[in-house]
């Protein structure tokens, strides 16, 4: 079965902050089906941050009992072999957030986006936040090139792995700009965007989907175009799966 659990936003525990999305993260353990999953962590939106790192180790390894592992892309030269050994050798992928752009522009030049794809097919959850939920969608909103006009910052359409047919926005709630900048970026995109909040969570099992929350109120919505008409609908959260057709139609 293909599983992808993205992760509107949320903090995992850093220095300072509280653990948000315990009950998110959770699921993706169960997801395996295994008692303690091999996790291994892609911090390439962070520059391979290392406190990053330490936080993902702390959070998923310490409280949550998973196994894990990083990889480092820009601070280590790796072989596609040992690459390919670490990402189909985990259960699960965990991806950090940070710059989306300098993310995808890395994984397409070494390689990574394929074995991904990979991993995807052979079964290993995808996950992950902000940066690491845009990239399992076709495209997503942005902020990894800031400009300023008129004291507004802008954000970009980002390519992603295109696992999910449609556009994505995290932090749909946490950065006031995002609303009205998805809005003007639907305007001149094709299908649906799927908006989070901090603490929701897309989870997607083959061609089904549910809406998870680590926050009680977190939401997650459906925004599209249709006939030159602005449309944004809530996503209702169940327990039970639905097909994934009714969260890509325009209607």
């Amino acid at each position: 079965m293909k599983k992808i659990v993205a992760i509107g936003g949320g903090e995992i525990g850093r220095a300072g902050y509280p653990v948000e999305t315990m009950e998110i993260d959770r699921e993706i353990i169960r997801l395996t089906g295994k008692k303690r999953p091999k996790l291994l962590f892609i911090p390439t939106a962070s520059s391979d941050a290392l406190g990053y790192v330490e936080d993902v180790k702390r959070h998923f390894g310490g409280s949550l009992g998973c196994e894990v592992d990083a990889l480092m892309l820009l601070r280590e030269k790796l072989s596609l072999k040992k690459m390919t050994e670490k990402i189909i050798g985990a259960d699960i992928i965990y991806v950090g957030g940070g710059n989306t752009l300098l993310l995808m522009k890395t994984w397409r030049k070494c390689g990574v986006d394929k074995i991904l794809e990979r991993a995807y097919r052979k079964g290993i959850v995808m996950a992950g936040v902000s940066a690491g939920s845009i990239c399992w969608f076709r495209d997503g909103l942005s902020d990894s090139v800031k400009k300023f006009e008129d004291g507004k910052s802008g954000y970009i359409k980002v390519s992603g792995l295109g696992f999910i047919n449609a556009l994505h926005s995290p932090h749909y709630d946490f950065e006031k700009e995002r609303p009205l900048a998805l809005e003007k970026m639907m305007q001149k995109t094709s299908g649906v965007a799927v908006a989070l909040e901090n603490c929701a969570a897309l989870e997607i099992v083959d061609d089904t989907f549910r809406i998870i929350t680590s926050r009680s109120g977190a939401k997650a919505y459906r925004i599209f175009f249709s006939r030159g008409e602005y449309h944004k609908k809530e996503i209702e959260q169940t327990k039970r799966y639905r097909p994934l057709g009714e969260l890509l139609a325009k209607i």
